[in-house]
Order: structure tokens, then sequence, then C-alpha cells
């Protein structure tokens, strides 16, 4: 994948963000997102040899869509910055996502915001055995690669059902489980950055199943 060239697309969007634009250089766009796709279906088939369970997503059916959704956030740009692409994602699981962009690239995985049922079956887990959590994420080289959960709204009280005493409580007042390793331009350009990813990935690996075991048991 040639990241130079598809940094100074993105930068070249980012000045000029806009459809008259984007028809313009729909032929540039198009083959980086063919070779983006190219390089998301080498990467998916490298971590098939890595985890014996992992749920094989093409390129084509992990990319995200360039088009910011303007319905729902109409002071938004027309085009995101960036190109993104989801991994291992089972149906009612979080992936593994990529993120290479003109401002920011990062490696991140878990669960954003998940939905009510879904919450619910996060923090039942936490109240059978957050120890297994907290070991994961008080894990050296964890806290190395991902430093802590995403910072996101949290309870300011006990959720429903759980005292205020509760051993993980500040785990239960969490609202988002996911963690995230930024990526600086200088890492996605160097030699290795695929090795750089896999490591990531199987750091990140325990902490996903734990969540992806709650939903699905």
């Amino acid at each position: 994948m040639d990241f130079k060239r598809l940094f100074t697309f993105l930068e070249e969007l980012e000045k000029n963000n806009s459809k008259p634009w984007m028809d313009q250089n729909r032929g540039r766009y198009r083959a980086l997102r063919d070779e983006f796709i190219r390089w998301i279906d080498m990467l998916n088939s490298r971590l098939s040899e890595e985890d014996p369970d992992y749920y094989d997503t093409s390129g084509r059916r992990s990319i995200n869509r360039i088009n910011n959704n303007l319905m729902f956030h109409p002071h938004k740009p027309v085009y995101k910055d960036h190109f993104g692409a989801g991994l291992d994602k089972a149906p009612g699981t979080g992936d593994f996502y990529i993120q290479i962009g003109s401002r920011e690239s990062l490696l991140a995985g878990g669960l954003w915001r998940p939905a009510g049922p879904e919450l619910k079956s996060i923090r039942e887990a936490i109240d059978y055995n957050g120890k297994e959590l907290l070991a994961i994420l008080e894990k050296p080289s964890f806290k190395k690669t991902f430093g802590h959960l995403y910072l996101d709204e949290r309870l300011r009280s006990s959720p429903k059902g759980y005292t205020a005493d509760h051993p993980y409580i500040e785990l239960l007042k969490n609202k988002t489980f996911a963690v995230v390793c930024p990526l600086s331009r200088k890492e996605v350009l160097a030699g290795g950055f695929e090795d750089r990813i896999i490591a990531v990935y199987l750091e990140m690996l325990p902490f996903r199943r734990y969540l992806n075991h709650a939903l699905t048991v």
C-alpha cells in the first residue's frame, strides 16, 4: 500500500472537502480505495493465521464509506479525512478497527457505547468476573500499548442494581469499553508496519475476547 500517496490524497481532500472536488478526483480515490482493499485482504489473511478463532472479513466487507452521514451529523464535512476498516467482525461482536487518516491514524477495538442489552451483558460479566478484565487492563504490555480504556461518558453514580461499594464499580460506570493505540505517520510509513498491526491485534485480543464472550454467552 502506497501510504504516502494516500496521505497526500487525504490532505488535499481535507482542504477541498466538496463533491465537485471529489468528482474531479474520483479516479484517484477509486484507485486508492482498491489498493487499500487489497491491503486489508492481505492483513485479513495474516490475522487469520495468527488467531484460530479469527472471523474472516474481506477488504470489501470491512472498509468504511468515506462519506459522512450528513442526515444525523449535518455540520460534518461531506467526506471523512481517513480510510477505515473493521476486521474480525463476527455478527454481534466488537471489531478490530484500523484507521489511516490525514490528521489521525490508529488501531482500536472493543465496543463504542453498546446498546442497553449489550451493556447489561458486559456489566453482568464484570459483576461475575471483573477480576479477569482488570488483570487484562493492568497487564504492563497492555498498558504500554493502550494506556487505559477509551475515555468517554461515564455514569456519575452506580448503575442500577449495583452498589457504590462494588469491587469493580469504576469499571461498571463505563458506557464505552474500547481501547485505542495511536499511530504516528512515521510508524505507518515505516517498514514492518504490518508486523506492528499484528502485535497490537494480539495484545488486544484477550480484551476483545472478554467482551465478545460477555455478548455471546
